[in-house]
């Protein structure tokens, strides 16, 4: 059976995805063998370096192993079900599409300004270094759903601020500047809005949030945003395994 992948997502992070569905449906147990890389490329229509990096993201998972000259199997982890794992690192875009939403952006406010001790610690940034500063909304239909801020180093994003489109999701515009994030180092905390933030956008309905704030680095691990993503706790769940 063939199983071409089209959707917008990062090929890498769909297979990785697909995969692990094909554990699950297949039936495949702990110590199960996966099938080769001649037939999973064949299957999903997909070169070998691909393949190959997503079945690193599912090591990174725990949900497949390698045994040298024997090949790949299914873990142990593999049979704790999390839907919805905290730690996997995707824009808020791809986020919310697996949470089954088809949200809207609203961009809020877009800005420039020195940037604070608290930036400057987490941004790994000079004194008197700027940031880019964008709000934005996440909308579900007429309903807010996500509240953030985004902070990026100005030195990233040369291009005059409103001549850029802040409203598709921030990785893919940080790729377009050579410097999309590949990981992150994450707080979580159960907080409500900021009472000002309320007030401006009038959020009095938004309820009692999930927020992530997050550092992300490209692949050299250089720090290239940091991000305050407020999730609406009546929306959002996330999952964990503990190992």
């Amino acid at each position: 059976m063939e199983e071409p992948l089209r959707d917008s997502r990062s090929l890498v992070v769909q297979l990785r995805d697909r995969l692990a569905d094909l554990v699950r449906e297949e039936g495949l147990r702990p110590g199960d063998k996966l099938p080769t890389e001649a037939q999973l490329t064949q299957r999903f229509k997909i070169s070998r370096p691909v393949l190959r990096e997503a079945f690193k993201l599912l090591e990174q998972d725990d949900i497949i192993y390698v045994e040298h000259g024997r090949g790949r199997f299914v873990s142990a982890m593999s049979a704790v079900q999390v839907d919805r794992p905290i730690t996997v690192f995707e824009s808020v875009t791809e986020m919310t599409r697996h949470f089954g939403y088809k949200p809207a952006t609203k961009v809020l406010s877009i800005s420039e300004e020195v940037a604070s001790d608290l930036l400057r610690e987490k941004l790994k940034l000079d004194e008197q270094a700027r940031v880019i500063r964008v709000e934005r909304l996440r909308m579900q239909g007429s309903e807010p759903i996500i509240y953030s801020i985004d902070y990026v180093p100005r030195t990233i994003i040369p291009t005059k601020l409103y001549d850029v489109d802040w409203s598709g999701s921030l990785l893919n515009l940080l790729e377009k500047y050579k410097n999309r994030p590949r990981m992150s180092a994450a707080n979580v905390s159960a907080v409500m809005l900021p009472s000002d933030v309320i007030g401006r956008h009038d959020l009095e309905g938004f309820g009692p949030a999930l927020l992530i704030a997050e550092t992300c680095f490209n692949a050299a691990g250089v720090a290239v945003n940091y991000a305050l993503d407020y999730h609406r706790g009546t929306h959002f769940t996330f999952s964990l395994a503990r190992k």
